[in-house]
Parts: C-alpha cells; sequence; structure tokens
C-alpha cells in the first residue's frame, strides 16, 4: 500500500571490502531515488581535492644551479632527475607536516625509492627508478617534502621558498589514483528502486582507501557546517553519527563477549564494569590499580582488547569520550531499572 512520507529515508547499511593495501569498496544503501549520487559525486570530487598526501615541494643539488643543467657523471640531466623524482611517493614519519631531508649517494649506482629511506622519510614505492650514477660521482642532494592536498603549481612553490638555492617543484599532494562510484538499485520493503552507492577507491599507497574516505567525509562535514549556524541540524548529524560509531566499535557490548577468564572476569565483575567500552575508556593505570586485578589478568585484559582494535585508553574514542560515558551509565541505569 503507497503511503505519504515526510522525510527520505536515512540510510542504515554500510559496508568496506578491502580489495588490497591500496584498493577498497565502499558501499552504503538504501538511498531514495536520486539520493544516491547527489552525496557520492561531491565525496568523489573530494576524495581528489582534499585528500592528505605528501610530495616533494623544492630539491636542491650540489653543483646544480637550475633545472636544464646537467651533472657530470650522471645519467639522467637535471629535468630528468626531477621528473623521476616527482614519481615517488613519499610519506613523513613523526606526524611531520613538512622535512628538509638530505641524500648523499657516492660510486656506481642505481637508484631507487627504497635507498631514499631514512629516519625522517619513507618511499612507499620502493622500486621506483631515480637516477643511474658512475663511479666517479659524489651526489648530495637536499629534497623539500611537505603535507599537503590538490595540486600546487612551481611557481607558487618558488613565492614560498626562503632560499633561493632550491628549484621549486609541481606538487602532486593527492595520493588517489582512481575514485570511481556505481549506483545500483536495490529491493528495500517491496520497492526496487531504492540505490546503493558502491564507491572503489584506489590510492598510491601513502594513505589507505579507508583513511582516504574519511578524509574527504570529514572535509564534506566541515563545508556543511556553515550552516549550522541557522539550524542545529550539523550538530545532531554529528551526534548521530559519533553515537553509530560508538556502536559499531562494539563498546556498548557486555565484557562477556571478551571471553576472559574466570579469574579475569570476576574481578572485572566486582568493579562494576559491564561494558568494553569502560575498559576502554580506563587508562592502564586505572585498569591496573583495580582490587585482585593481578599481572596475569591484566596482560590477558590488555592482549583481548588490542585483539578486537580497542586498546585500554584507546585514542580512537577522541570527542566521543562524554557520550560513551553517557550511554554506559544509561544502560546500567535502564538494567538497575
Amino acid at each position: 500500500m503507497k503511503t505519504i512520507t515526510t522525510s527520505a529515508y536515512t540510510p542504515n547499511k554500510f559496508e568496506v571490502e578491502d580489495i588490497s593495501a591500496t584498493t577498497a569498496k565502499i558501499s552504503a544503501w538504501p538511498f531514495e531515488i536520486g539520493y544516491g549520487i547527489t552525496l557520492a559525486h561531491p565525496l568523489r570530487r573530494l576524495l581528489y581535492t582534499s585528500t592528505v598526501g605528501f610530495a616533494p615541494t623544492a630539491l636542491h643539488i650540489d653543483g646544480v644551479s637550475h633545472e636544464f643543467d646537467s651533472m657530470r657523471g650522471m645519467l639522467e640531466d637535471v629535468a630528468l632527475f626531477i621528473i623521476n623524482l616527482k614519481k615517488l611517493r613519499f610519506r613523513l614519519k613523526n606526524d611531520s607536516n613538512k622535512e628538509v631531508v638530505d641524500f648523499h649517494f657516492k660510486g656506481a649506482k642505481e637508484i631507487h625509492g627504497r635507498d631514499l629511506n631514512n629516519d625522517l622519510v619513507e618511499v612507499v614505492n620502493e622500486d621506483a627508478y631515480l637516477a643511474t650514477i658512475n663511479e666517479d660521482v659524489d651526489l648530495k642532494f637536499s629534497v623539500i617534502i611537505e603535507k599537503g592536498i590538490g595540486y600546487v603549481p612551481s611557481e607558487d612553490i618558488r613565492d614560498m621558498l626562503q632560499d633561493n638555492k632550491y628549484i621549486a617543484l609541481d606538487a602532486f599532494f593527492t595520493p588517489i589514483r582512481e575514485a570511481v562510484y556505481d549506483i545500483e538499485k536495490v529491493l528495500f520493503g517491496d520497492n526496487p528502486d531504492y540505490e546503493k552507492v558502491v564507491f572503489t577507491i584506489t590510492t598510491d599507497g601513502q594513505i589507505s582507501p579507508n583513511k582516504a574516505f574519511e578524509n574527504a567525509l570529514e572535509a564534506m562535514y566541515k563545508q556543511l557546517s556553515v550552516f549550522d549556524k541557522i539550524t542545529n541540524v550539523g550538530t545532531v548529524v554529528k551526534n548521530q553519527q559519533a553515537s553509530n560509531e560508538i556502536e559499531n566499535m562494539k563498546l556498548l557490548q557486555n565484557i562477556t563477549d571478551l571471553n576472559l577468564s574466570a579469574r579475569s572476569f570476576n574481578c572485572l565483575e566486582k568493579a562494576g564494569i559491564t561494558y568494553i567500552g569502560e575498559l576502554a575508556l580506563m587508562s592502564l593505570n586505572e585498569l591496573a590499580a583495580l582490587k585482585n586485578l593481578g599481572k596475569k589478568s591484566l596482560d590477558e585484559i590488555k592482549s583481548i582488547m588490542e585483539s578486537i582494535g580497542l586498546p585500554v585508553g584507546t585514542s580512537k574514542l577522541s570527542d566521543n569520550k562524554e557520550m560513551l560515558r553517557q550511554k554506559i551509565a544509561e544502560l546500567k541505569a535502564q538494567n538497575e531499572g
């Protein structure tokens, strides 16, 4: 029987299929007709423009004055060296946004990405070729590597350089190699016209496809937040998202689901701990301070919590800690009632 609705149905099914370390399929459904493409198209654009990556932004080679120069004993001229350098996909370590990284190669050698790995930087495509030098060469060069989004032309980089010895490079930050989506028809109730959005995302390895999708969603929410000034919809959506995240992370499941030993379980039960989320909220010191919890039980709880991706004192909860506390308090109050 047909009915008149007063609001669009809110999709509640979500699936992630990891095809490889760099490719994933992310699906969501059921959307009402037309809603799938309305959301999928801007998300695809944001994947390309707002996903954080790393790129070399400037280069200095000892003895080289400009990008059209050449270097004795190196097979490539500087222009080709730069082309090869820009093909390397870097990843800065230690959560750094910018590093000046020095490299030194001496003697006959074919240089690949793996040869540039050090304490500051990692090259994701280790087999990528950079240059060939002969036995007489003492090659010293410095690369400025930065974190960013999208594409920045060398002209803009040049304006930002504080040292004119560097050659400015076009910076291709985006780690997205491909982002496509399909809109599939799905049956919902007796209606075959609902939609399923299926994203296929491939990255260059600097970042996982799932993290890239997370970046795009975060960018979309931030852009839409400007309208929070005239409505509380943004707050409602964020709270709902946080609530769904808490439920999806098993935080509201009973500690019986952890299959702990009787000794560990009894200790937690006597301490009034009922839900997995309570353990996730505790620091390691707080857990260790529980009465009668020995080292063996402590190690067991730590190990099991880590195995389900929720280590004790996990930082994954970020801003959702207070909401989790409230939900646990509500559940305990209902159980007592």
